[in-house]
């Protein structure tokens, strides 16, 4: 098994989106032609670097998904060709790539130590109270996986995603470890903590990776940069 998360570096993307935007094509992150081309070029370099593939005729398939806030999860195959609309990706599949954006939301890695079963999460705030990611882990239990590992990546964190106090609290109610207080004194949700607590209580192991996106400008933020914010990216994968 293998994973990783990139960055905004080593891309071809321009302007503000600069330079290794991953969004999804048709988004308002790559909606310009100019930029879908480039979101192409990066999606192929940064699949080449992480699978070690030659050129993009030896690139292995990836499997990406339409990310919509929600619960649901996919099992997916080398053949599948469409992007399900789904916020989690499972596969049993060596050889398949499984990738997952985001831009403040967290990418959650997820694999089975004996390299059977792999996942990928997207959890931002709405994913978080619908248990998007403990979803993942059950369905990766149900397809055999016993020994489960976590890998968090970048996100925003609690000490920067403000929000108002009644998000807070509803937002706490279902995930309590969540509530949490910005560096100036205001309401807000630790997405990262509230997922260790999820994954804690399904009995998977968490190891954090990443910084956050608000305050590193080596990472995309929606919140700091609105719509010209690109996507970064998780990628998790059994060799074959």
């Amino acid at each position: 098994m293998e994973l990783a998360f990139t960055d905004r570096h080593g891309g071809t993307s321009g302007g503000p989106f600069a330079s290794l935007n991953l969004a999804e094509p048709g988004s308002a992150s790559a909606a310009d032609p100019a930029e879908r081309d480039a979101v192409r070029r990066n999606v192929d370099l940064v699949v080449r670097a992480f699978t070690g593939a030659s050129d993009a005729t030896a690139a292995p398939p990836v499997v990406r998904m339409r990310q919509v806030h929600g619960a649901d999860v996919a099992v997916v195959h080398a053949t599948t060709d469409e992007a399900p609309t789904v916020d989690a990706l499972v596969t049993t599949e060596p050889g398949v790539v499984l990738m997952v954006r985001v831009a403040d939301c967290a990418p959650v890695l997820l694999a089975d130590r004996s390299g059977r079963v792999v996942a990928a999460a997207h959890a931002g705030r709405p994913g978080l109270v619908a248990g998007i990611v403990p979803a993942a882990v059950r369905t990766m239990r149900e397809l055999g996986a016993q020994d489960i590992a976590a890998w968090v990546g970048p996100h925003v964190c609690g000490r920067c995603y403000e929000v108002p106090d009644e998000m807070r609290a509803e937002v706490a109610a279902v995930v309590p470890s969540a509530h949490a207080t910005t560096s100036w004194g205001t309401p807000s949700v630790d997405i990262g903590a509230g997922l260790r607590a999820q994954l804690a209580a399904a009995g998977v192991r968490v190891t954090e990776v990443g910084r956050c996106t608000m305050e590193s400008e080596d990472l995309y933020s929606y919140r700091r940069q609105g719509v010209a914010s690109g996507r970064l990216a998780g990628l998790v994968w059994v060799r074959p």
